[in-house]
């Protein structure tokens, strides 16, 4: 229960006491932060490396220079993030910050402490219901504790920088790096999902991240056209669209908003948001014992599903080719056996009526005819 003695029941929406971030985590997301976890000190190791950008001074900056959201200060936006705090059940009511920035953006900053940072520009495009949605998707970051992993990326792209003069000193760093990127694009899947768990109307989550990509004419939008946007990004083209499209990820902390909603409506449809709003999902107690290799197994799933069901050109082009070569493979198995068994004896020491050998004969007969057992 946050630590707001003045919070109470929110009504009309549920609340998920205990949840773990490992219910609306995606499963590749999940799979990364189990690992982590389970790395004896490894927050307090990035702590230290972090030290010289330090936290303290980063809250401070934002206490001088923009607004600190109270009761008498932004009160709507401190009663959704008090709100959001209550139904993900966080231990704190984090701190939240509109700064003055015509772009719209919003942040969860820190590590010991974190909070929550928005524009002006944000505020200005949402409406109430929208702007719930993007406070429960920075709380959905506090509640995963991504800021630490995130910290990581930081490091290793200044670490980067820094041998950028040195020959072939950066390649293994910049494919850490990408392989960062990919688990920060699927963070942000993440924590969408735990801004509906905190709106819990799929339609406005789905308007807020419309609204992030085409402004405030909300009249102007469909959310059926940009869903059917989102399904001929997917599949457009060939495979030069395919390439183009992984080159434009490339570098990008967040997937582009056709995706993130397409996304969303299909997790918004499953049987994992349903089982949350009916109470069934993990607890924080039991992440201590959650298992690396079923969440690891969880995440190969998901990539395989998600190649499985993709009408991307190229992902399409990979997996024709995967499933060729596993025919093509079964039929050379197939073959390889046959002939084997064409030459293999039959238990009277001839060859048997169909062909084949013993089914229990796996040693091949010595030089000299006997066997060497």
């Amino acid at each position: 229960m946050p630590d707001d003695k003045t919070i109470g029941p929110f009504e009309g929406r549920r609340r998920f006491p205990g949840i773990s971030s490992r219910a609306y985590e995606h499963p590749s997301d999940r799979a990364a932060l189990v690992a982590m976890r389970r790395l004896s000190g490894f927050d307090l190791i990035l702590k230290q490396m972090s030290g010289l950008v330090s936290e303290r001074a980063i809250r401070l900056a934002f206490l001088a220079g923009s607004v600190r959201v109270g009761e008498q200060q932004f009160h709507r936006l401190h009663e959704m993030v008090r709100e959001s705090a209550y139904i993900l059940d966080l231990p704190a009511v984090p701190e939240l910050f509109v700064t003055q920035d015509p772009q719209p953006n919003a942040m969860a900053i820190g590590m010991d402490k974190p909070f929550i940072v928005v524009t002006s520009g944000l505020v200005e495009l949402l409406d109430d219901d929208e702007m719930r949605t993007v406070i429960g998707h920075e709380t959905g970051h506090i509640l995963s504790g991504h800021a630490v992993y995130r910290t990581m990326l930081l490091i290793l792209t200044r670490f980067a920088a820094a041998l950028s003069g040195i020959p072939l000193g950066t390649i293994g760093v910049h494919a850490i790096i990408t392989a960062l990127q990919e688990w920060f694009r699927k963070s942000e899947v993440s924590c969408d999902r735990a801004g509906l768990l905190v709106g819990q109307d799929p339609e406005v989550a789905m308007r807020a991240l419309m609204k992030v990509a085409g402004g405030s004419q909300l009249h102007e939008m469909s959310t059926d056209a940009f869903l059917e946007q989102a399904a001929e990004y997917e599949g457009a083209g060939d495979l030069r669209d395919s390439v183009l499209k992984l080159m434009n990820l490339l570098g990008r902390s967040h997937p582009f908003p056709v995706v993130r909603v397409a996304e969303l409506r299909k997790w918004a449809d499953g049987d994992d948001y349903r089982r949350i709003l009916a109470g069934e999902y993990p607890r924080r107690e039991d992440d201590p014992n959650a298992s690396v290799r079923e969440e690891a197994k969880a995440s190969a799933n998901a990539y395989r599903e998600s190649v499985r069901t993709t009408t991307d050109p190229l992902f399409g082009l990979l997996r024709d080719l995967a499933d060729g070569a596993a025919d093509a493979g079964g039929k050379l198995r197939d073959r390889f056996a046959g002939r084997r068994a064409e030459s293999g004896p039959s238990p009277d020491g001839g060859m048997s009526p169909n062909g084949g050998a013993r089914p229990d004969d796996h040693t091949p007969p010595s030089r000299g005819g006997t066997s060497t057992e």
